[in-house]
């Protein structure tokens, strides 16, 4: 049994007693794990009974999306306890995605101090350094021992982001060095390494690193990002103009903006750059919206698709009497309209990994729009010269060969062409191309295969129409 079903089996049978203690033996990546594909209500029970410590923590790992729900479950006395107690980049991250106003009472609910560091950070511009940094950092002095600096970090790092790397500043607080928490035990000889005889009383200036890389609060976020990753740092100090340092900048936060400059980036260079927002309020929707919301969404397009489902039906009642005299030509129709819609599904998978991938740009969109054609033209002539000369020998009739194979080919070539132009349609027109692609093109894909299939058998045959 996974740990999400213990956790539903134990929510079920409503015994907190043993949830309780199933969670406090857990890891907080697996809480995080089975936390996600809990539904809200369970997602609730379990997070309350998490320990303080272990709440916080899981809490900051949270979407702000995630965040702001569960908040809504909390009094106001719970809500106003928990973001004073997050990290002051986290708690940023979350009051920007508030509506003004409450942003702005929990800002005033917080204590001095925490407050004060909050208007700080929030008084730098969006996607900067400033903005994204942390305060809770150590700092060390160039004339301390090891052994002092040691002392330092163990009574600090319950209270700092990290203790993995540690900066070494003068009074007035300006950066001279670095040097990581590693350094720093060896230096002190743990576990019996040693290196060039140092020992406790060895003085920070003398091991620490003299050439710190550092960023200023006005360095762009995907900047910072970029260098962290390059220089494979676990964090990266932030100084002001007169070199002060102000701040941190961690991995974690490092690992967010990259993932997020890479949406953005890959929907601008594909012309959606106003369209990742929207495209991610309507997947949160979908999946977990109300079922009126859910509703809303997707049944115009299905309501679009019926009509169009009633026209198919039209077009094979006309015909159907003159079908029922040479009943081959009817066995060919499920066929022709089935590898219509696989193309038809294949090209809009393509479009839609192509968009998010960055390999298709707009601006190129036509060129790659011909090239989709081409290939469905292409594989619709290989299959339809195959299935055509097997239906010529199956039926024993050359002719209706000829008219399935037609037909199956420029079918696939138009499926082809509605899977990348529907979807690119429905974006460019701010829909959602998620709910209304595959049954907007498999319905237009099925009257033009019927229309081309009685066409060709027509021409072909000279029995219809």
């Amino acid at each position: 049994m996974t740990f999400r079903e213990r956790i539903l089996e134990y929510i079920e049978s409503k015994d907190m007693t043993n949830l309780k203690a199933l969670l406090v033996d857990a890891e907080e990546m697996e809480i995080l794990h089975a936390y996600h594909d809990l539904s809200p209500d369970d997602q609730v029970i379990v997070f309350r009974l998490l320990a303080k410590d272990r709440a916080l923590a899981v809490f900051e790992d949270l979407d702000t999306d995630e965040q702001q729900t569960l908040l809504k479950s909390f009094t106001a006395e719970k809500t106003i306890e928990f973001v004073n107690e997050m990290a002051p980049d986290d708690r940023v991250r979350l009051l920007d995605e508030m509506p003004a106003g409450v942003a702005k009472k929990l800002i005033d609910s917080l204590s001095p101090e925490e407050r004060k560091v909050t208007n700080v950070l929030m008084g730098y511009e969006d996607e900067t350094a400033g903005r994204i940094m942390t305060t809770e950092f150590i700092t060390l002095r160039r004339d301390m021992t090891v052994n002092q600096a040691l002392d330092k970090v163990s009574a600090q790092a319950d209270e700092k982001e990290t203790v993995y790397t540690l900066f070494v500043t003068d009074k007035a607080k300006k950066l001279e060095g670095v040097l990581t928490l590693k350094g720093l035990l060896i230096a002190r000889g743990v576990s019996g390494i040693t290196v060039g005889g140092t020992d406790g009383n060895t003085l920070i200036s003398d091991i620490m690193s003299k050439n710190a890389i550092s960023v200023s609060t006005d360095t762009d976020q995907e900047e910072v990002a970029n260098i962290m990753k390059e220089l494979d740092l676990l964090a990266i100090p932030v100084v002001d103009k007169e070199g002060r340092i102000v701040g941190i900048v961690t991995i974690d936060d490092a690992v967010d903006i990259l993932e997020e400059e890479t949406t953005e980036d890959i929907f601008d260079h594909a012309g959606f750059a106003d369209t990742a927002g929207s495209e991610t309020s309507r997947s949160e929707l979908l999946v977990n919206g109300a079922l009126w919301k859910i509703w809303r969404v997707r049944v115009p397009v299905l309501l679009i698709t019926l009509l169009f489902g009633f026209v198919t039906g039209a077009i094979i009642d006309d015909f159907e009497t003159r079908l029922g005299t040479i009943s081959m030509v009817a066995i060919f129709i499920p066929l022709i309209m089935g590898m219509g819609g696989d193309v038809g599904t294949q090209s809009a998978t393509v479009f839609a990994r192509g968009v998010v991938l960055g390999h298709i740009q707009m601006k190129n969109f036509f060129k790659h729009f011909l090239k989709e054609v081409w290939v469905g033209a292409s594989i619709g002539i290989v299959l339809g010269a195959v299935t055509g000369l097997a239906a010529a020998w199956w039926q024993g009739e050359p002719m209706l060969g000829l008219a399935v194979g037609l037909a199956l080919a420029v079918t696939m070539a138009v499926a082809a062409m509605l899977g990348f132009f529907v979807p690119f349609v429905l974006i460019k027109f701010n829909l959602d191309q998620a709910a209304g692609s595959a049954p907007i093109i498999t319905s237009i894909k099925d009257i033009a295969g019927l229309l081309i299939y009685f066409l060709a058998v027509s021409m072909f045959m000279g029995q219809i129409l």
